[in-house]
């Protein structure tokens, strides 16, 4: 397993393996999601990067970071995984890179939003030193 920037040709996969994850857990997408799916290019063309751990030509995981002020503070969000080609360690590997890529070009904070029912990924994310903060509004409904 290798993991990859962003490259076109898996544009399709980020987006399905995110709106299966989303429709799986919580049953509907959100306005958010399909502003997201239908501006890939240009969130990254703002500084996103999306990252894609790839075996055999295949994308296993995925996932995005972007930068929300100035560079300082990034989001990472979108870690979703190939439901079909379950492989161990890959939704690691790709948030690990997203933290790099944030690091790199100059975050001071990181943060992402997710849902406590979300036990595997919560697990990724308190493995890098995330706590929980329960913020007023996040911009979904599905957080919890």
């Amino acid at each position: 397993m290798k993991v990859i920037q962003y490259d076109s040709k898996y544009k399709k996969d980020f987006i399905d393996f995110n709106k299966t994850w989303i429709l799986d857990y919580f049953g509907s997408l959100e306005e958010e999601d399909y502003e997201i799916f239908g501006k890939i290019e240009e969130i990254i063309s703002h500084g996103a990067m999306i990252f894609f751990a790839i075996e055999n030509n295949t994308a296993l995981a995925t996932c995005m970071v972007k930068p929300i002020d100035n560079n300082n503070t990034w989001e990472i969000c979108k870690l979703a995984s190939n439901k079909h080609k379950k492989h161990k360690g890959c939704g690691t590997a790709v948030f690990h890179e997203a933290m790099n890529y944030a690091i790199e070009h100059g975050a001071k904070r990181i943060f992402l939003v997710t849902n406590t029912i979300l036990k595997p990924a919560i697990h990724i994310y308190e493995k890098y030193g995330f706590t929980e903060y329960i913020p007023e509004d996040c911009g979904y409904s599905r957080i919890g």
